[in-house]
């Protein structure tokens, strides 16, 4: 058995980078989001009469805290899906 028989070789091409690629961005936004739900939240902790709204962006950002997980999971059956899909003729 030679060493070339051991190698395992995977092209998803184009297509898996462009899906990839957005599934990114789109935790990115997610990502930014949340950072600008507790950052306002938390200077309206500075203020009593805004404590209220600040608890609401508090659980804002932590409920999209969850989604993060969530559009993994959906990218990774995405792509499997794309790759399964190209691989059959």
């Amino acid at each position: 058995m030679d060493s070339s028989s051991n190698q395992f070789i995977l092209d998803l091409g184009q297509e898996h980078i462009t899906i990839q690629r957005r599934y990114e961005a789109l935790g990115a936004l997610n990502d930014f989001l949340i950072a600008v739900w507790f950052l306002i939240g938390s200077f309206f902790f500075l203020n009593d009469s805004l404590i209220e709204s600040g608890t609401w962006l508090f659980i804002a950002g932590s409920a999209q805290l969850l989604i993060k997980p969530v559009l993994k999971l959906i990218s990774l059956v995405h792509v499997s899906r794309v790759f399964h899909s190209n691989k059959t003729p």
